[in-house]
């Protein structure tokens, strides 16, 4: 067991073989090579916390939660540095924005996913072939946008 402190999260103890490595560290964040999944099974918001940078965090969610039939076509010789993997032994993951003043408007990047080998705990950002993906892909529908941003406004107008 290993301990770290999380700005979001305070102290974890989690298992070194919890650990997702990225050989390559993940664009933007090159120097920061171990992360954790932390969050709640039953949300569909994870969070990916970096083992060394206790206030750098990444939401995260499962592409299916954005777009169903999500098949991202990946160039199998882009994943080299997480080693030969079979499609049993992948999983997905999408980081996901979520603007703190308008949590309605979150995005997904779904052109450039998150891959897993789960059997050896690493992963890489790859980017997707697919035209049709884009980098903010709208999490939400239009109608469930406005619901949100209608009942943020009202609780607004509730405080003052």
């Amino acid at each position: 067991m290993i301990t770290i402190t999380s700005t979001r999260f305070g102290e974890l103890e989690i298992d070194e073989e919890d650990v997702i490595r990225f050989p390559v560290g993940i664009p933007g964040f090159e120097e920061r090579h171990d992360w954790i999944l932390v969050g709640d099974d039953d949300n569909a918001i994870m969070w990916m916390q970096s083992t060394e940078d206790g206030a750098l965090a990444l939401p995260v969610t499962t592409p299916d939660s954005v777009k169903r039939d999500y098949n991202a076509q990946i160039p199998r010789e882009s994943l080299e540095p997480i080693g030969d993997i079979s499609e049993d032994d992948v999983a997905i993951l999408i980081v996901v924005t979520i603007p703190p003043d308008k949590p309605w408007e979150m995005t997904a990047n779904l052109k450039a996913p998150i891959v897993v080998n789960r059997v050896l705990r690493v992963a890489m950002q790859a980017i997707a072939l697919n035209d049709d993906y884009d980098f903010r892909t709208p999490v939400l529908d239009e109608a469930m946008r406005e619901r949100i941003r209608e009942q943020a406004a009202f609780e607004s107008e509730k405080r003052r």
